[in-house]
């Protein structure tokens, strides 16, 4: 149960125990919408922060959300029954990003980015995108932080120091750049939160307190759930940072819990192989570099579902 580093519930360095990780989630769940079973099925989830239990929850999925982190999973129980969002880690370590770039750099400044998130044509983001955004300055910045030996990766603890890409500068400024040009900004809460650290003016926030919330590792829990009691799973990056036995055992799991003709969702910040990026193209939170949605084939092959 403890073959994932994210059982520690700590993404930096340092010593203590769990610590709240994700306040919001960055992962769009209109992938997992386009993909699942029709409404009923039985759905497992990454808890997380409650963003994609809540949704799956309020168009009609019974969902069970696991998480291996104590902390996390209070946190998700408490923001389902309608508490207030705080900042975990990875907010933290984002909002410190934002304030740089808005003190050095004036098209980051909270006013004229909120503008810019406003826009509702790709066409105009991703000229604005180039001609104001994405200048000298922002590449600067972002190598100084973003490249190996830069400060997010001296800040990771050891195990999650290889999730991030090679020159992830250059990676995340590609995907900032394809989300802008296909999806409209007025209505992508990913691109907000990842951007401004905010939602977009008029967003709910999640409430779905019928959600079934288990604490404990993924893997343990779908080997020790029945044999097919799933129609589908998404399990968001938790092969982010474990090792090769971790997604064998992940695999095997998932094929014990998921019934045949069951879907598979699976995001990795990694960059694709030659397969491509499949379905991170539709994720409109921009981090993904490969999204990967599989229909499990039992005795047949297993089937991609292509977006």
């Amino acid at each position: 149960m403890t073959g994932t580093p994210w059982a520690r519930g700590r993404l930096l360095g340092g010593f203590g125990g769990p610590g709240l990780l994700f306040g919001r989630m960055y992962e769009d769940w209109g992938v997992e919408l386009s993909v699942l079973p029709p409404p009923g099925a039985r759905v497992l989830c990454i808890a997380s922060a409650g963003d994609t239990a809540a949704a799956l929850a309020a168009a009609g999925y019974e969902v069970t959300a696991v998480d291996v982190n104590p902390v996390q999973l209070t946190y998700a129980r408490e923001r389902l029954a309608g508490a207030a969002t705080r900042e975990g880690t990875a907010e933290a370590v984002m909002r410190l990003g934002r304030g740089t770039a808005a003190r050095l750099l004036p098209a980051w400044r909270q006013s004229e980015l909120h503008d810019f998130l406003a826009l509702d044509d790709p066409v105009e983001q991703i000229r604005r995108w180039r001609e104001e955004l994405d200048t000298p300055g922002l590449r600067r910045l972002m190598r100084v932080a973003l490249r190996p030996g830069g400060a997010l990766a001296v800040a990771l603890r050891p195990s999650f120091a290889g999730v991030v890409p090679p020159r992830f500068d250059e990676v995340l400024r590609r995907r900032l750049e394809r989300t802008v040009g296909r999806h409209p900004n007025a209505h992508n809460p990913w691109l907000w939160r990842l951007l401004a650290g905010v939602e977009p003016p008029g967003t709910p926030p999640p409430r779905a307190p019928g959600v079934r919330l288990v604490h404990d590792d993924v893997v343990h829990a779908l080997e020790q759930a029945p044999c097919g009691a799933y129609e589908a799973v998404t399990l968001s990056n938790v092969l982010d940072g474990p090792g090769p036995d971790f997604a064998r055992r992940l695999r095997a799991a998932v094929r014990h819990a998921v019934r045949p003709g069951g879907v598979v969702v699976l995001r990795s910040a990694r960059e694709p192989g030659p397969g491509g990026p499949g379905w991170a193209a539709e994720d409109r939170s921009a981090l993904w570099g490969v999204v990967r949605v599989v229909r499990l084939g039992g005795d047949a092959a297993d089937r991609r579902i292509e977006p």
